[in-house]
């Protein structure tokens, strides 16, 4: 299975290119939709990868294609800039699932 990333910066793509990852560069959500469409239609695909401004950006459309799909597995990711989560993401995460504070 190959993996496949979808991000709106060059430097990104060509970094993961480097790595043998394919992508595209999406700018809008348009072209977000076009490149998911693609990602999804292929069967080779197994992990699509995704900036996480796509998700904040537009989480409806990439909550369609996670919620209504069973391969590939859509995983978003944090662009050069770093992540848009908060520091204590996981720890929080943790307690809201487990009802616990740690």
């Amino acid at each position: 299975m190959k993996m496949f990333l979808i991000t709106d910066n060059n430097d990104t793509l060509t970094g993961m290119r480097l790595a043998g990852v394919e992508g595209v560069k999406a700018a809008d959500k348009e072209a977000l939709k076009e490149a998911l469409k693609k990602a999804l239609a292929d069967p080779d695909i197994g992990i699509v990868l995704l900036m996480e401004r796509f998700g904040r950006d537009f989480p409806d459309v990439v909550n369609e294609a996670k919620i209504n799909r069973k391969t590939p597995l859509i995983i978003e990711i944090p662009d050069r800039h770093g992540t848009g989560r908060r520091p204590d993401f996981i720890t929080s995460y943790i307690n809201e699932a487990v009802g616990l504070k740690l």
